[in-house]
């Protein structure tokens, strides 16, 4: 008996949470699909109920789920999904998560200890997620914690690309909050043509969580237009803090850039007054109406994410969206 052959075809299917629709629909709209309809709703008690209105036998699936507060809500989402695909025969299922949950809990720092970053890897793997898309991670070796393929994007080319052309290099100083992003403040100083680098020298309660206390600033900013980067802001007293400290230095003026917006609680307000002249986020999270601030921008990383998925639809080369550095 001859073996029957047949032509397989790729399909690509796009599905999105409820997180976050206007990233999900600007995502789609650059990849010129639409978001598979579906059925989600929160049962009486909370449970989350997901049921695709297609068909995914044999499709390449992206899933996207931005988790911002309440973020257990939409990792349990987001899982969901992936189940149902996984049950339902899609042939390759890819996780984006434009901000990953739990990254800051990625290693012990006390005796009986979670490490979360982990546990949401293990949990999306065992959910039946082959892949996983994510952007700036709040640290890179979260990356080995999935047993797979994870496509670790950058939000800095974007951030920096919108620096250089509205402020431009000349007397420009990449300002690190804290001396554990001075790497990241360097990757920034590169992109920026090689500009100087200083770093906020500081002290944290470790019994009092987001309670920071700046202390001095470690290189040359006066006079000069500082740039304070980091990948995320939560409650903005790092940031905050960081921004008073450069401007009782001297910084001619001060603006802020990173990669999620997560403003939790009084972040708005302490950004909107801590006297930066500008703040910028991607919008990897929602930023709804009112924790805007006449001072705020915000960039879309959607065509960023959009490249990426159809490199990854077509085999193609992520790290080729940055320059080899990815």
């Amino acid at each position: 008996m001859n073996a029957k052959s047949g032509t397989p075809k790729k399909n690509l299917m796009f599905f999105s949470g409820r997180a976050h629709p206007d990233l999900a629909e600007e995502v789609a709209k650059h990849l010129n699909v639409s978001i598979t309809p579906q059925s989600a709703y929160d049962f009486a008690n909370g449970e989350t109920f997901v049921r695709f209105e297609e068909s995914v036998r044999g499709c390449d699936a992206f899933v996207i789920e931005s988790h911002c507060e309440p973020i257990n809500q939409w990792v349990m989402e987001q899982l969901i999904m992936v189940d149902a695909l996984k049950r339902a025969s899609a042939k390759r299922i890819t996780a984006i998560m434009p901000f990953y949950p739990y990254a800051r809990q990625d290693k012990k720092h006390k005796g009986r200890e979670p490490i979360s970053a982990r546990l949401i890897a293990d949990l999306f793997k065992t959910a039946g997620a082959d892949r996983i898309m994510t952007v700036d991670l709040h640290t890179a070796q979260i990356q080995g914690f999935f047993d797979g393929p994870v496509d670790h994007l950058f939000a800095q080319t974007l951030l920096s690309s919108y620096m250089r052309e509205k402020y431009g290099t000349d007397n420009v100083t990449v300002v690190s909050p804290d001396a554990g992003r001075t790497k990241l403040a360097e990757k920034w100083a590169d992109d920026l043509g090689g500009v100087p680098i200083a770093f906020i020298h500081k002290t944290r309660d470790p019994l009092r969580p987001n309670d920071v206390v700046a202390k001095r600033v470690v290189g040359e900013v006066r006079g000069r237009l500082c740039v304070v980067i980091d990948d995320m802001v939560d409650t903005g007293g790092t940031i905050a803090k960081a921004v008073e400290q450069l401007v009782e230095e001297g910084a001619a003026d001060v603006v802020v850039a990173a990669s999620h917006g997560v403003l939790s609680g009084p972040a708005p307000e302490r950004l909107s007054k801590c006297g930066a002249r500008e703040v910028v986020f991607t919008n990897t999270l929602p930023i709804p109406d009112e924790k805007r601030f006449p001072t705020l921008t915000v960039l879309s990383i959607a065509p960023l994410l959009a490249r990426a998925i159809q490199e990854v639809f077509e085999d193609g080369s992520v790290t080729s969206l940055f320059d080899g550095n990815a």
